[in-house]
């Protein structure tokens, strides 16, 4: 019992992290830099693979026209925009950093937090490609180039904070 009600704590904790995350940005032209991305690795350190959960829950109260998407935009119109594809991607890097975080060697839990951030760029690549009539190359150096500075740091970050809270 003592178990599920850590899950619900901390699934609503990172739901509100993330959402407030959102709102703390970088306004660039497509996609803005935010401090999700942080929350949803975080989630996973702290979660394991049941930060799912919680990103998940995140993702569908947007769905749902909750303004919790970047600077308070809600709504299923935002998933499908050219960014939406970030977001739910947010899904498998959850998982994939919650996975990794099940391990105690700091290889795999490296190695989770960059693969993590991959996935995101995977599935925010292929659909802004998608859903922007771009090439594969076009929304490379759109939705990836000018964030990989950023990413690092946050990774880097995520890697630290989770070597104090595990």
């Amino acid at each position: 019992m003592k178990h599920r009600a850590q899950i619900l704590a901390y699934s609503g904790t990172f739901v509100a992290l993330i959402a407030a995350g959102s709102w703390i940005s970088i306004p660039l032209p497509l996609i803005p830099i935010t401090l999700q991305t942080l929350f949803v690795l975080l989630s996973g350190i702290v979660m394991k693979r049941y930060a799912v959960i919680p990103v998940a829950l995140y993702i569908l109260l947007g769905a749902m026209s909750l303004p919790v998407f970047h600077n308070g935009t809600a709504g299923l119109g935002v998933l499908l925009s050219p960014t939406g594809g970030f977001l739910v991607g947010f899904i498998p890097a959850a998982l994939i950093t919650g996975l990794a975080y099940e391990y105690e060697a700091p290889k795999y839990r490296a190695a989770g937090l960059i693969i993590a951030t991959f996935a995101i760029y995977l599935f925010g690549v292929a659909w802004l490609a998608f859903s922007a009539s771009l090439s594969l190359i076009e929304a490379i150096l759109i939705g990836v180039v000018p964030f990989i500075v950023g990413d690092v740091v946050k990774v880097f970050a995520a890697y630290t904070i989770g070597r104090r809270v595990t």
